[in-house]
């Protein structure tokens, strides 16, 4: 299903550049990448995408019958003792809660996906897309590589997302589409690098701040549009708006197909035939029959959608919860604070369940008690951090996400490995 519309795609367009490497100086038209798909291609049940040949492993997967599992350079390829049945493609979670999963994919979830993306962000051939963020990641998958094998927008790859790389790409065409996390959007913008052929910036994979996009705004008249999606259903919400939001918690309208609502619990819900179709091997009950349940907490007012954390995330404090972005929410208004980070951890105090722990990236020296007063002023008492870590900077992962699970895990190891220390140096 998805190679003829592939083989669509590539006739009705054949002479069209579809896919430009500058730093290579190579390019293929639509006609040329559809002959590379003709010949070779990976021996077994399983192809595996990764890298520079990633296109062009993935379509000689699809004309030989194989499921598709994209992975990150240099990844090892997993072993899967069986297949799901009927799934074309594999995608891997992106872990940024707890642990990796293995996410099962028809060919018609595939194409659904793309066409709500394009069909609602307006995606268009005269703009081709900029490739920096990963093609494996479902982000990258999903607003690159599918847009460009199923409906034809060119892609052009950028040789890293270093902000001259980035220029340089983008000189090679008059008009672009930028996707990108914010920790890219944040580093051109200091670098004063977005390039001036950006006709349309959209920001995922981890919450956009007012202040950043404001900043944006303000310096390029660009605006950056956020984009909300999950490795389990694709694109869910995206914020079409002209001008800079007000609420940081506004992910923005749902796609084109996809319908939202919220559960009794307060997690958002979420129904199309992009959804997958099943976690592999061990399936769950939150994803199934074309409905994933999130685990975020949000709202649904005026046909937007505003989250409001994670389920999992709560910090739970003397039989109360609160939500770690709504500090971390509070903190980004102090002009000294350029990043933070809020999670719980268990506490000594058995009444108080989990302490709240706070990683500042700083603009300039501060200290923690300045931030608990500033905080007073915003914020009860109780949800103000017992605990401060000062970082250089918030380090993303390999898919440009901040991972409140990975980060959480430096600071109980830093701990442990402190109290060790403090006990040795007193002979307990």
């Amino acid at each position: 299903m998805l190679y003829e519309r592939w083989r669509k795609i590539a006739s009705d367009h054949r002479s069209e550049i579809a896919l430009y490497d500058p730093a290579r100086g190579e390019r293929w038209t639509f006609a040329q990448l559809a002959a590379a798909a003709e010949v070779g291609g990976e021996p077994g049940l399983i192809a595996f995408p990764q890298g520079r040949t990633f296109i062009f492993t993935l379509l000689r997967a699809w004309n030989r019958g194989q499921i598709v599992c994209p992975l990150e350079p240099g990844q090892i390829p997993p072993v899967f003792e069986q297949l799901p049945t009927g799934c074309v493609h594999l995608k891997t979670t992106s872990a940024t809660t707890g642990e990796a999963r293995v996410v099962a994919f028809t060919g018609e979830q595939l194409a659904a996906d793309a066409e709500n993306i394009v069909a609602t962000i307006g995606l268009r051939p005269d703009w081709p897309n900029l490739g920096v963020i990963s093609l494996a990641h479902s982000y990258g998958f999903s607003n690159l590589v599918l847009p460009l094998v199923l409906h034809g927008i060119p892609l052009v790859l950028a040789d890293s997302p270093l902000p001259e790389a980035v220029r340089r790409a983008a000189a090679s065409t008059e008009a672009v589409t930028l996707a990108a996390v914010p920790a890219l959007w944040r580093t051109w913008h200091e670098a004063r690098s977005i390039p001036g052929s950006v006709r349309l910036a959209i920001s995922a994979g981890a919450p956009l701040s007012l202040e950043l996009e404001r900043c944006v705004f303000a310096g390029q008249g660009l605006k950056l549009h956020n984009f909300y999606g999950s490795s389990e259903c694709g694109g869910i919400a995206y914020d079409d708006s002209a001008l800079p939001r007000t609420d940081a918690a506004c992910a923005g309208k749902p796609l084109r197909n996809v319908e939202l609502s919220i559960r009794p619990d307060g997690c958002l819900q979420v129904r199309s035939r992009a959804v997958g179709q099943t976690y592999w091997p061990e399936p769950a009950k939150n994803l199934a029959d074309g409905c994933f349940q999130t685990s975020d907490l949000a709202e649904i007012s005026d046909g937007s959608v505003y989250l409001r954390g994670r389920s999992g995330d709560q910090i739970h404090i003397a039989g109360r919860k609160v939500s770690p972005e709504t500090i971390e929410r509070a903190l980004l208004l102090h002009p000294g604070v350029r990043e933070c980070l809020v999670f719980g951890t268990p506490s000594a105090d058995a009444e108080r369940t989990e302490i709240i722990v706070a990683c500042i990236a700083a603009r300039s020296m501060l200290s923690s008690e300045s931030l608990k007063q500033f905080l007073l002023e915003k914020l009860p008492a109780w949800q103000i951090p017992r605990e401060w870590m000062f970082v250089k900077n918030l380090e993303v992962n390999g898919r440009g996400k901040i991972s409140r699970a990975e980060w959480r895990r430096n600071y109980l190891t830093l701990e442990s490995v402190a109290a060790k220390a403090e006990d040795e140096g007193t002979g307990v």
